[in-house]
């Protein structure tokens, strides 16, 4: 693959791509199951659960910090390619991003083991992230050129995107120590089908009056775009059946990796609560399927030189010969080395102050030898609080902060309210509805209500859905 379709295929996933992957409303909602992925540590009452397959949890978010599609392409009156210079190429900033994530279960199940404080749980599901920051010095150069920009040196670490599609298997194990305290721990295997990362750029491209001509361009550089599975999978779609590759590579015949997730409920008191999670602490080793790309090295062009002594050859190909000087000139290679690529963890924490009348549990609160000990307290009809989201990315941790309220309407209906603070959005109002009809348990959210008004005009949203069935048990 030439370098040419290399960056085009890096800077497309960039602009087009557009996380979160905060899930601050199902965070803490421990009537659904799903709950649990986000805090393996949560509090239980389930005598078992089973996800309806690829129906249990279904999840999409989408950002962008710095543009919306309206900034651009809104009917006020201005022209199109002033808004594109004046509130993308130089109205963004190198910190915005434009992310995605999706997540889709396939299997997803729990139970209570013989021994009622401990819950299992396992299942598999395909996650999909990708992020790309502005690279804002690459606009300017693509957008007005470097005539009127000598000496300015373009930052060549703008350029950092990553993103990735992988199957991830899941076993946990969720134990009540006491009355105050509940722990879970998760562990992970992930199948990698495809991954791309570019994050450790640097260096410079300059242009600088030329000795031999008018002209002289810089190009020093330290940059590197790793890839696995993307081979496969284009070979595959030559080959019209890029489906099962896809499958193959999902279930064990890609890049593997592990890791794990660990988190807690803690009870200060009769209605305080304490919770934290520390999600997907792992990487994948890739080794099957690699292609990395380099730039390394320092050179200088001076385009076409021609001095009067020389006699033109009206037949000379001067752009043909200035891109071989290039090509020759520029240090760059290709190599197929493994590489580790480490997941984007990341940490919730919260508390929670339940208040109200008291709603009795479903499940067997009185059961084993230590009928006490093994109690578990009456739910609330109220709960307010505040939660804490930060996720490690390219740039840096990247945080959110969230005030929730929530609703038990018995144990049919529980409502979820929350507003967020973020680098998307600072008016970030979502709502959750959990529907417990008998067995079958139906939970729906949205974030970003507000924006619904103008989808066009939003930088963030998102949404999850997803169909269980669950067993209390006998009381």
């Amino acid at each position: 693959m030439r370098i040419s379709q290399l960056l085009f295929v890096v800077l497309f996933w960039s602009c087009l791509v557009v996380q979160g992957q905060n899930k601050q409303l199902l965070y803490d909602f421990v009537e659904i199951p799903q709950a649990g992925m986000v805090n393996p540590g949560m509090e239980t009452d389930f005598q078992w659960y089973s996800g309806v397959p690829a129906l249990s949890g279904i999840m999409l978010q989408a950002g962008s910090s710095g543009i919306s599609v309206n900034d651009i392409f809104a009917n006020d009156g201005l022209s199109i390619n002033d808004k594109v210079r004046d509130r993308a190429v130089f109205g963004m900033k190198p910190t915005d991003e434009l992310s995605g994530t999706f997540q889709m279960e396939f299997l997803n199940f729990g139970f209570r083991g013989r021994d009622p404080d401990i819950f299992y749980s396992g299942g598999m599901y395909l996650e999909g992230d990708a992020i790309g920051y502005w690279f804002k010095d690459y606009a300017i150069l693509g957008f007005e050129g470097n005539a009127d920009r000598l000496n300015q040196r373009f930052d060549v670490s703008h350029l950092k995107t990553r993103g990735e599609l992988v199957n991830i298997f899941h076993f946990g194990v969720n134990k009540r120590v006491d009355r105050d305290l509940t722990i879970g721990g998760r562990a992970k295997i992930y199948s990698s089908i495809f991954d791309f990362n570019s994050t450790k750029n640097k260096g410079y491209f300059v242009t600088t009056e030329g000795e031999n001509n008018i002209f002289a361009s810089t190009l020093n550089t330290d940059m590197v775009l790793r890839t696995s599975g993307l081979q496969a999978l284009y070979d595959a779609n030559e080959e019209d059946n890029i489906a099962g590759t896809a499958i193959k590579r999902a279930l064990f015949g890609g890049n593997l990796g592990v890791g794990v997730d660990v988190g807690f409920t803690y009870h200060l008191n009769e209605q305080t609560v304490l919770t934290g999670s520390l999600l997907d602490l792992g990487f994948i080793y890739h080794t099957n399927d690699t292609k990395n790309y380099t730039l390394k090295g320092t050179a200088t062009v001076e385009g076409v030189v021609v001095t009067p002594e020389e006699t033109i050859n009206p037949d000379t190909d001067f752009w043909e010969n200035l891109v071989d000087d290039i090509e020759s000139f520029v240090p760059y290679e290709e190599n197929s080395q493994s590489y580790i690529a480490f997941r984007p963890t990341k940490l919730y924490a919260s508390v929670r102050y339940n208040f109200g009348e008291q709603v009795a549990r479903r499940g067997n609160c009185e059961c084993g030898i230590n009928a006490t000990r093994n109690s578990l307290r009456s739910k609330y009809a109220n709960s307010v609080g505040g939660q804490l989201y930060i996720i490690n990315r390219p740039r840096g941790p990247q945080a959110a902060l969230t005030a929730f309220y929530q609703r038990r309407l018995g144990n049919i209906l529980a409502v979820k309210g929350t507003y967020t603070v973020d680098k998307f959005s600072y008016t970030n109002l979502g709502l959750g509805l959990n529907f417990q009809l008998g067995p079958v348990n139906l939970y729906a959210m949205a974030d970003n209500l507000l924006a619904y008004r103008n989808l066009a005009d939003s930088r963030y949203t998102s949404f999850q859905l997803g169909l269980n069935i669950i067993s209390w048990g006998k009381k």
